[in-house]
């Protein structure tokens, strides 16, 4: 199963953040969306980068509420891991573990299209994982 499976089931909406949004900014569009990562772009969606609740976590243990009024540009991760909607969901989870985030932006002609976290994985998994079993009991059952 590919990336773009997912992105055909979830939908393609990204919430995106502008460089120049303050972390105050940041903070309150990630609880309005109930989301835990914004990914950071231009105005023509190319990403510039991404800022997750744990980065926001670490800047404020560092400096205190002071960092609430720094630029998101400052506190974000500038390389960002991407894929493509081709990505084998399998692919995409390997990268999560290996990187240990949560949160891959999918990319394509450098344009930002979609984004996959792990929920989306698991859920994926899980459906498909029960589509084997039922597929196991449908042949036990007819055998």
């Amino acid at each position: 199963m590919t990336v773009d499976h997912i992105l055909a089931v979830k939908g393609r909406d990204v919430i995106t953040i502008p460089p120049h949004r303050t972390l105050d900014e940041a903070v309150k569009l990630l609880a309005e969306k109930h989301i835990g990562a914004l990914v950071v772009a231009g105005a023509d969606r190319r990403v510039l980068g991404i800022i997750t609740e744990r980065d926001i976590v670490r800047v404020l243990a560092r400096r205190g509420a002071a960092a609430f009024g720094e630029s998101v540009s400052a506190h974000m991760t500038g390389n960002v891991r991407t894929c493509h909607g081709g990505f084998l969901v399998n692919d995409v989870m390997e990268i999560m573990t290996l990187g240990k985030f949560r949160h891959v932006p999918v990319v394509e002609d450098e344009v930002l299209v979609g984004i996959i976290s792990i929920g989306d994985v698991v859920k994926h998994r899980l459906a498909e994982v029960e589509r084997e079993h039922q597929v196991l009991r449908e042949y036990i059952a007819t055998a």
